[in-house]
């Protein structure tokens, strides 16, 4: 048998291999598929409960999601509408299409998204009347290595803070990603978004000074993570501002949503 013949088979032997993995590969794909979108599904409500604080473990995600509604919001009249689907409807693909979303300029562009899509989806929590009990808004803004996702949610007044939550960045541990520690997270709830018609809630440096007039919309800093902090105070501002969720909120409090 020449050298040739060896190296020819080998070769077959490899490819044959190669196209074999590749089914076996993509059948699973497509097979898992449907199992990743549901567990994707539940992880994002999840987040949604969690970030509203309404999160118990002992009790099933659907089960508690279901006292929850999801509406989709247009942020360039700040009104519900009915024009997407929130279940077929990706924020994040709307962000990077210029037909389903805006141009940031600079000094609108707090958040450093440089587009703000058309559409919004958020979630209303009913109590027993039927009365909106709280309201979880989408958030994402560009923090020190990355873009932070997640949920911020206020109570029926519009401007006292439920609860804070992201479920995706790539900050540094132990620094920048902080913003996991339950403890942080903890000091949210209680807070105020707006004094005189502005966003006044955000992160200051070092621990809030709980005997100062200004404590109500201040939020510990995060220690060592001075880019990230200022990352999040202007992302909540930019999404809870004129160029946000502002319009919708004052028009949902006034019954014009």
């Amino acid at each position: 048998m020449s050298s040739n013949d060896s190296i020819k088979k080998t070769l077959i032997v490899a490819f044959s291999l190669c196209i074999v993995c590749s089914v076996i590969v993509s059948t699973a794909a497509v097979l898992l598929k449907p199992a990743q979108e549901v567990n994707k599904t539940l992880d994002r409500k999840r987040n949604i409960l969690a970030a509203a604080g309404m999160l118990d473990e002992s009790r099933g995600v659907e089960e508690q999601f279901s006292q929850v509604t999801t509406r989709v919001v247009d942020l360039r009249t700040g009104r519900f509408t009915e024009e997407v689907n929130p279940d077929s409807f990706d924020q994040r693909k709307a962000a990077k299409d210029p037909a389903m979303s805006e141009s940031l300029n600079a000094a609108q562009d707090l958040a450093k998204i440089s587009r703000r899509e058309n559409y919004a989806i958020i979630y209303l929590v009913e109590d027993s009347q039927g009365e909106i009990d709280k309201i979880i808004l989408p958030i994402h803004g560009y923090g020190l290595w990355s873009t932070l996702y997640g949920f911020i949610a206020l109570e029926s007044d519009a401007n006292t803070v439920a609860g804070l939550g992201f479920y995706e960045h790539g900050e540094t541990p132990g620094l920048g990603g902080e913003v996991d520690n339950p403890r942080w997270k903890a000091s949210w709830p209680g807070k105020q978004v707006y004094r005189d018609g502005r966003v006044e809630v955000g992160l200051v440096k070092g621990a809030v000074d709980s005997s100062s007039a200004d404590a109500q919309y201040q939020i510990d800093g995060l220690a060592g993570a001075t880019l990230t902090a200022r990352g999040i105070t202007n992302l909540v501002h930019f999404w809870l501002g004129n160029d946000g969720f502002e319009p919708f909120l004052n028009n949902l409090k006034s019954g014009e949503a």
